[in-house]
Parts: structure tokens; C-alpha cells; sequence
């Protein structure tokens, strides 16, 4: 027979003789075949790696070559200018948005603050708006005493509002009666803000308050002209006041107070305005509740508002210009500022409000309803005003310097312009 090749393991010849090759030849074998291994298969599959890691370093460099560095929107870079400028900045000039006094219209300001400690500063500012209203203050600010537990703050400052609606008492009142009148108003006080304990607070304030009441300017009725003593309580006099006030309750709202996404605020307060003759003397007290709902990360929140005032005795004169009010940009926004005046007064509201952005701007819809009335049995559901609008804020980590709202009611239109949050 003729020898034939037989299939063994790896490239091992094996003869069809009983005996084998020698293992001496075996192992050289084995070691030839190793080598033709290494030498064709090995560099092919390291040539494909490198090929693959060529096309994936490739394929990065195209990618970084396209990127671009992110570059803000001209609504975002304004906003956080805008925060920076009314917020952040701890020294130096700034701009100002306040209210010199309620219904004083758009009001352009400024001011200058310096720090002269890690947590205290004074601060001087001024307002001054297209109605003539015109304000000036001296304030000073120490934050942080007692291990964190105390804040103090004082403050001087003057007012001039030169046409102040009044348009008569009760819900009944009509805007063919309206009238103005003149207020001037000197003050110095200061006040302490306690948390003894984790969302309790406390405060107490004093101040001095000189008033110089005077006929109303503008093409608008001045308040001698329409009322009377009846009805205007304190018409025609200029009263000078003690005011101090004490307060109380719970407050979780977060990040801050001056703009807050979550928790609440329930408090109460008492005035005592301790007239200087001894005639206008009154106490007032006053509740609040506010509640905020997140919703979805907080991208959505949930603003639910109320505020009772309340004159404590019925015998107590109260001058007009200091009786609980409705209407202004706090209150029922689509009502002109002091549109409603009388011994009490109750306002409920509530916004929806998207968070575009938590650092800047903040967009709301909301709807207000409150009534005044002469009694407190009288205060109910019934009878009220009501308004419904939208507004964009621009705000900071723990403030809101401006907010900007349309409200619409039964009697028209209103553009508010504030200095603060709506609460």
C-alpha cells in the first residue's frame, strides 16, 4: 500500500506506519508552524486594529473641528446682566427700581452702597418718577448676629408724593370721584428680625413718622375739593406717629423671601400708631398666608396668596390715608393704586408661574380677588374685585429688583412696574 496522509492535529504529518514520528521532530514542527503563525496572521490583525484606531481618532478630530463654544441667547446675556448689576454686585453704584409711593407711575433711580464689615453695609438711594414722586434714604444693614439668629436694620428717609388718589370709601366708590392729595413724609426707625429656631420668626420695629398732608397736584380734583371730614376721616390734618410694630409666625419659604419657588409663609402682625396728639391714634392688625407648590423639578410653581387687615377698634380715628387699601401692583393689579379704602380689607391670589430660567427670569399668570368694607362681620366671598394677567420677573438667586405684569379687570387695563415681589 501506499503511504497516505492522515488529518491530525495542527500541520502533523502522520505516517500510516504503527510507529510515529520521533517527538524531536514533532516539536520542530510544532515551533515551524508557531512561527508561520506569527509572521502572516498576527501582523494582519494588528494592521486591522490600527486601521480601526485611525478611523476612530479620525472620526473625534472631525467632530471637535465642528463644535463651537455655547453662546447665550441676547434675552439670557440681558438677564444675567440684570442680575448681576442689581444683585450681585456688593459695592459701589447700582441702579435702582422701587416704588417712591404707591401710583407714582415708572420711577428711575439709583444707589451707592459700601460695606464696612464681612455682613454689615450702608446704603444711600434715590427715586425719582414721571409724576414728580421723589424719594431719598439712608439705611444700614447688619446681618447674621446672635450665631445667625439676628439681623439689624435702620434707616432715615424722606418722601414727596405729590398726587395720591382718593377716590372715597367702600367698594362702591366710581373713578368719576376721584381726587388727589399730597404727602409728605419724614421717618427714622429701625427694626430687629429673630429665628430662634429653624422657619420661626420674629420681628420688631419702631419708627417715627412725620406726616404733611397738602392739596393734590395734577389736572385731577384736589381732596377738598369733592370730601369732607365725613368722608375722609382726618382730612386736613398732618398727624405725627410713633409707629411700632410686632410680628410673628413661620416662614420656609426657599431660596429666599424676596423670591421664593417653594414653601410658605403663615404671620401675623400688629401695628400701634401712637399718635403724638393723642386724637388719630389706632392699632391694626394684620394676617398673612402665602404657599408655593413645585411642580416638576420646580420648571413650575404653584403661588397661592392671602392678606387680611384689620382696624382693631371701631372707635379709633383713622386718618384716609392710612386705612387698609386695594389696588396697586401688590394687591388687585388691574385696579389703579388706592382704588379701594376702608377700616378692612381681605385679597386672595394665585399664580402659575414657568421658571425658564433660575438664575434670571421667571414668567407668571395669576388672578387676584379682594373686597374692603367698613365692618369686620362684613368681610365674606361676596362682592369681590377681581383680575386676571400675566407677568415676566427678573430676579436673582434670593431677590426680585423687577417685575413687569398686564392685568385686566372690570374697569380697564393696568402695566405694573415693581421693585419686589409680587409676595
Amino acid at each position: 500500500m501506499s503511504p497516505m496522509l492522515h488529518r491530525g492535529r495542527g500541520c502533523e504529518p502522520h505516517s500510516t506506519r504503527k510507529r510515529g514520528i520521533p517527538l524531536r521532530y514533532r516539536l520542530t514542527l510544532s515551533r515551524v508552524c508557531f512561527t508561520v503563525f506569527a509572521l502572516i496572521v498576527v501582523p494582519q490583525l494588528a494592521s486591522a486594529q490600527d486601521s480601526r484606531a485611525a478611523e476612530i481618532a479620525a472620526e473625534q478630530a472631525r467632530k471637535a473641528a465642528e463644535l463651537k463654544p455655547y453662546q447665550p441667547s441676547g434675552a439670557e446675556k440681558w438677564a444675567v446682566k440684570l442680575r448681576r448689576e442689581f444683585i450681585d454686585l456688593p459695592s459701589g453704584f447700582y441702579p435702582y427700581f422701587g416704588s417712591v409711593y404707591s401710583g407714582g407711575g415708572f420711577t428711575l433711580g439709583a444707589g451707592f452702597r459700601e460695606y464696612y464689615g464681612d455682613r454689615t453695609h450702608w446704603d444711600v438711594k434715590g427715586l425719582y418718577s414721571l409724576k414728580s414722586y421723589k424719594f431719598i434714604e439712608f439705611s444700614t444693614d447688619s446681618w447674621g448676629h446672635a450665631q445667625g439668629k439676628m439681623d439689624l436694620h435702620g434707616r432715615i428717609g424722606w418722601r414727596d408724593a405729590t398726587q395720591v388718589s382718593y377716590y372715597g370709601l367702600g367698594m362702591s366708590t366710581v373713578t368719576d370721584d376721584r381726587s388727589t392729595f399730597r404727602l409728605k413724609q419724614g421717618y427714622v426707625g429701625g427694626n430687629v428680625d429673630l429665628r430662634p429656631v429653624r422657619y420661626v420668626v420674629f420681628g420688631a420695629a419702631a419708627t417715627y413718622e412725620d406726616y404733611s398732608m397738602g392739596s393734590g397736584q395734577g389736572n385731577v380734583p384736589s381732596i377738598e375739593e369733592i370730601f369732607t371730614p365725613e368722608t375722609a376721616p382726618g382730612l386736613g390734618v398732618s398727624p405725627k406717629y410713633l409707629h411700632t410694630t410686632a410680628s410673628g409666625g413661620i416662614d420656609s419659604r426657599a431660596p429666599g423671601a424676596g423670591y421664593a419657588r417653594r414653601g410658605g409663609l403663615y404671620e401675623v402682625r400688629y401695628h400701634n400708631y401712637a399718635d403724638q396728639d393723642k386724637t388719630y391714634s389706632f392699632d391694626r392688625a394684620d394676617g398673612e398666608i402665602a404657599q408655593h407648590i413645585p411642580i416638576l423639578r420646580e420648571n413650575w410653581v404653584i403661588s397661592l396668596h392671602g392678606l387680611v387687615q384689620t382696624t382693631l377698634n371701631d372707635n379709633d380715628q383713622v386718618p384716609y390715608f392710612l386705612l387698609p387699601s386695594l389696588g396697586s401692583g401688590s394687591t388687585l393689579r388691574a385696579y389703579p393704586s388706592w382704588r379701594f379704602r376702608d377700616r378692612h380689607s381681605l385679597l386672595m391670589s394665585g399664580e402659575f408661574r414657568w421658571i425658564p430660567n433660575r438664575l434670571a427670569i421667571d414668567m407668571a399668570l395669576f388672578y387676584d380677588a379682594g373686597k374692603v368694607v367698613p365692618r369686620w362681620d362684613d368681610l365674606s366671598l361676596k362682592g369681590l374685585k377681581s383680575d386676571v394677567g400675566i407677568g415676566i420677573r427678573f430676579h436673582g438667586p434670593v431677590a426680585t429688583p423687577l417685575r413687569i405684569e398686564l392685568a385686566k379687570g372690570s374697569e380697564g387695563m393696568n402695566l405694573v412696574f415693581g421693585g419686589s415681589a409680587a409676595w
